[in-house]
C-alpha cells in the first residue's frame, strides 16, 4: 500500500488498536453546497469529521476560478479549528475514489501546507463499508483546537501566467468529452489548454474504485520533465497529482484555477477535438 493510501483494513485496525487518525469526511456535490454536510450528517465513519470543499477547501468564487485556493490565514484557521497537527495522522475519504473532494483535501494538506503524514482511504466510504466497516449518524464532538501554523508551499501551484510562460507538459483530468469540448455541463466555454494531455481522473481507479497499482499508474501516466495539473477548478486535478504520488514519479504542479480560471481572459487560447 502506497505511504499516500491507507486500506479501509489499516483503518479498521487503528481503531480496534485504540489510535485512530484524524479522518476527514470530504464527500461533496458539485452545485449541491449544503450536500457534503447532509451526507456526512446521514452516515460517516466513526470520529469522523467534515471537511467542507466550498468552505474550507476553497476561497469564494471569482478571480481564480469556481475554487481557487484560501487564504493561508483561512486555511491555517480550518486546520486549528479541526486540532490538526503535524504528530496526528490524517486521513480523507470520500464516496467516489477520491476524486470528490478527498485528493483535493489531501493535496492542501500535503503538498501545499506540508503535513507529513496524509493518507487517501483507498476505495472510499464503499470500501469501508465493503469491509464491514460502520457508520455512525448525526453530529459528534470537534477535537480541541490546535496551534499548528502551516508553512505553505507556493511552489507547488501555478496561476494562468505560468501556465502561459513555462512548456511544462498539461495533464487535463477532466473527462475526453469535456477535453474535447464536445460537452460543458459547467463552464461556460467548451474545450481544452492548447497543447495540453487528457487523463481523465477515473482512469487512476479500477473497477472496484480503488487506485490501480503503482507499477501501472506509472506505465499510463502522461510523461514529461515537468507536468502541470489542471481540470474544471483544480479539484480533480488532485486526483492525478495523487497518482504521480503513488507511481513514484515527481509530483505536478497544481493549475489551482484550471479551466474556470483560464477562460474568464478571452487572451487565452482554446482548443478543441
Amino acid at each position: 500500500m502506497s505511504r499516500m493510501l491507507t486500506s479501509a483494513a489499516e483503518l479498521a485496525a487503528s481503531f480496534e488498536a485504540g489510535n485512530p487518525p484524524l479522518v476527514l469526511d470530504c464527500r461533496v456535490r458539485l452545485g449541491e453546497p449544503e450536500a457534503g454536510r447532509r451526507l456526512w450528517e446521514a452516515g460517516h465513519i466513526p470520529t469522523s469529521q467534515h471537511l467542507d470543499l466550498d468552505s474550507d477547501l476553497a476561497g469564494p468564487p471569482g478571480e481564480g476560478g469556481r475554487h481557487p485556493l484560501p487564504t493561508p490565514d483561512a486555511f491555517t484557521a480550518v486546520v486549528q479549528r479541526l486540532g490538526i497537527t503535524p504528530g496526528t495522522p490524517v486521513v480523507v475519504v470520500d464516496d467516489m475514489g477520491g476524486q470528490l473532494a478527498a485528493a483535493r483535501a489531501w493535496w492542501m494538506l500535503f503538498c501545499w501546507a506540508g503535513h507529513p503524514d496524509v493518507r487517501v482511504l483507498d476505495g472510499g466510504l464503499r470500501a469501508w463499508q465493503d469491509a464491514g466497516g460502520s457508520l455512525v449518524l448525526g453530529r459528534e464532538s470537534v477535537p480541541g483546537p490546535g496551534t499548528w501554523q502551516p508553512r505553505f508551499d507556493d511552489a507547488s501551484w501555478v496561476d494562468a501566467r505560468a501556465v502561459l510562460a513555462g512548456n511544462d507538459l498539461k495533464v487535463d483530468a477532466r473527462s475526453l468529452e469535456r477535453f474535447r469540448g464536445e460537452v460543458e455541463p459547467i463552464d461556460p466555454v467548451a474545450g481544452h489548454i492548447p497543447g495540453a494531455q487528457c487523463r481523465p481522473s477515473a482512469a487512476n481507479l479500477d473497477d472496484d474504485g480503488q487506485f490501480k497499482s503503482a507499477e501501472q499508474l506509472d506505465d499510463e501516466l502522461p510523461d514529461a520533465d515537468a507536468v502541470i495539473a489542471y481540470c474544471g477548478s483544480g479539484v480533480t486535478a488532485c486526483h492525478n497529482i495523487l497518482a504521480y504520488a503513488i507511481a513514484g514519479r515527481p509530483l505536478p504542479r497544481l493549475y489551482v484555477g484550471s479551466w474556470s480560471d483560464w477562460i474568464r481572459k478571452e487572451s487565452h487560447p482554446v482548443a478543441r477535438g
